[in-house]
């Protein structure tokens, strides 16, 4: 019989203010979207309830201030994290240009053990927006920084839309799993 045993799974996001982390979070947890734009203080999270090859997950998601003057924040959130979401809004090239230094902090923050490995997965998100052409960033260039930092899985999403919101988090729980410690068996 499979173990119905629960694991805790932290997932922290981040990037830019305003690039759409809280409604990428909202989008999965809650299936809403809102228009109201409120900026996050500090940090905040949600959790949700996954079920991952026959076992039971509660994922709980760290939304984080995407203005730099909460970053002295970072240590306390990012410790303990299986995975780390980094956002960019495809049509803000400063946003995209950020993703190194939201990299680095994390890594510095959260010193993880084996940083080379540490999971990260990229979201460019709000792809819906003027259908697209008021883009800036190309699929293209951000596959290409993924594939620069040890081939980051890369999903463009639209949080509105609900795109690819699913499949994104899907591989976050499964790289976020990478790390776990063989299970002692006895």
């Amino acid at each position: 019989m499979a173990s119905r045993r629960r694991t805790l799974l932290k997932v922290i996001i981040l990037g830019d203010s305003g690039v759409g982390k809280t409604s990428l979070m909202n989008q999965y947890v809650n299936k809403k979207f809102s228009n109201q734009y409120k900026a996050t203080i500090g940090a905040d999270f949600l959790t949700k309830e996954v079920q991952y090859e026959d076992r039971l997950f509660t994922l709980q998601i760290w939304d984080t201030a995407g203005q730099e003057r909460f970053q002295s924040l970072g240590v306390a959130f990012y410790r303990g994290a299986d995975c780390c979401v980094l956002v960019y809004d495809v049509n803000s090239m400063k946003s995209f240009d950020n993703l190194n230094n939201w990299r680095e902090e994390f890594l510095i923050q959260a010193s993880p053990s084996d940083p080379d490995n540490f999971p990260f997965v990229l979201l460019g998100n709000k792809v819906d927006i003027d259908g697209g052409n008021s883009r800036v960033v190309s699929e293209k260039k951000a596959k290409a920084w993924c594939a620069s930092k040890g081939n980051i899985p890369y999903f463009e999403t639209s949080a509105k839309e609900g795109t690819n919101v699913e499949d994104a988090f899907q591989c976050i729980v499964k790289d976020a799993l990478k790390n776990e410690p063989e299970e002692e068996l006895f």
